[in-house]
């Protein structure tokens, strides 16, 4: 049976994000449908926005991090440094004490730079899927479709025909179409060679009238009034971009502002202590981009559009976090780091004993262990130099005759 994809699927996680984000979708589209604009690709990009502001406490979060992170990394990669090539507990052990120690020196949690992107990557996956799935989620686009739906289901032996026109659509290679929703789910899918195709093969319900709320309709008008809603500036959003022009201008843009975007958010790092990381990070600058645009070039231009508004609304946001950000001491984000990390530690809110001073005397503690372990063997060394090993006692009895001799010489004086 082929994928329903029009009863909005995608689990216990994406399926309740997914429906919230269609909400915003349909809100928006019934906007500009009341001044009597009817465009999904103008919809996708005032939605971007939304939902990319909506995201912006994320970011922000992030990036806090990764600029704590930049006073945080050199005392980390001390320590690594410290213990490399050690592998035996004892020295993993301390390994992780000290830096578990450097982290709370800070206020900060090992995993407070990947959370925000866990929580992020539902809504990333979410979205797409409110994109690629317009009808689902936009009531007035699927009464488009659900009209020219209803009329195919009328025609006999219209399943065999869908099949045949269904050959070459992406994720349908099924045979039978069980409901309107199928139908629809296939019909969204139609790039304009599609749509032509359909107009052949469905030749007696072009001139039937539907009712379309209080207007009525052919259904060759409901087709036309579909390619118009998923044109953007001569370019229909469900058609391939293709090599050639206007079309290959989508994965150009796509390619080149996410290239924009990956050089804006790379971290400049002005040490050496970190130079293999930097040039991961610069290699996949430049390898993203260009794989987003092959990638373009032969998915839905929708998505291209979709690509291209995530980029230009990332590089604004950006822009203004940079200057924020640029007027955040890190001294202050540490102090206010260390203040919320101090409520959640219950065991010291009564003996007046702050989480900073229990961290700093935890990481001097420690350093002056490893300094006490090091005097330890330097002094060891050095009386192994400087004494007579000979004269060294080497049994019970030798160190009781040492003792009842002290015992003499004290009662000689």
């Amino acid at each position: 049976m082929l994928i329903t994809i029009l009863t909005k699927n995608g689990g216990l996680i994406l399926g309740p994000i997914a429906s919230l984000l269609g909400l915003i979708m349909n809100a928006i589209y019934e906007f500009f449908h009341f001044f009597g604009i009817q465009n999904i690709a103008l919809t996708i990009f005032v939605f971007t926005f939304i939902t990319k502001t909506l995201m912006l406490p994320l970011t922000i979060k992030q990036q806090k991090f990764t600029k704590l992170s930049s006073r945080m990394n050199p005392e980390i990669q001390k320590i690594q440094a410290k213990y490399k090539g050690k592998k035996d507990e004892a020295s993993l052990r301390k390994q992780q004490e000290e830096t578990q120690a450097v982290y709370r020196k800070y206020g900060a949690s090992p995993t407070a730079g990947c959370l925000p992107l866990l929580i992020s990557l539902p809504i990333m996956f979410a979205l797409f899927q409110v994109i690629n799935n317009i009808p689902a989620y936009v009531n007035q686009v699927k009464d488009l479709y659900e009209s020219v739906a209803l009329q195919v289901a009328s025609v006999p032996q219209y399943k065999d025909t869908l099949t045949t026109l269904a050959e070459g659509v992406s994720r349908y290679r099924l045979t039978e179409f069980p409901d309107t929703n199928s139908i629809i789910d296939l019909l969204s899918k139609f790039s304009s060679d599609k749509w032509e195709a359909f107009r052949t093969s469905f030749p007696t319900i072009l001139n039937n009238v539907v009712n379309n709320g209080s207007d009525g309709a052919t259904i060759a008008a409901q087709i036309d009034s579909i390619q118009n809603v998923n044109t953007f500036f001569g370019l229909n959003i469900t058609n391939n971009p293709g090599w050639k022009f206007p079309g290959i201008l989508i994965p150009i843009l796509a390619m080149g502002l996410q290239f924009i975007q990956g050089k804006q958010m790379q971290i400049k790092n002005t040490s050496n202590d970190n130079n293999s990381a930097a040039a991961m990070t610069n290699s996949m600058n430049v390898v993203m981009p260009i794989m987003s645009g092959v990638f373009c070039v032969t998915l839905p231009t929708g998505v291209g559009l979709y690509w291209i508004a995530t980029s230009i609304f990332a590089i604004i946001q950006q822009l203004f976090v940079n200057k924020y950000l640029d007027r955040v001491n890190v001294d202050d984000l540490i102090e206010k780091n260390i203040e919320k990390a101090s409520k959640k530690v219950s065991p010291n809110k009564g003996n007046g004993t702050s989480l900073q001073e229990l961290a700093r005397k935890q990481t001097k503690n420690i350093e002056s262990k490893v300094v006490a372990e090091n005097d330890y063997v330097e002094a060891s060394e050095d009386n192994s130099n400087d004494e007579d090993t000979s004269s060294a006692p080497k049994s019970i009895s030798d160190i009781a005759n040492l003792l009842k001799n002290r015992n003499v010489d004290k009662g000689d004086k």
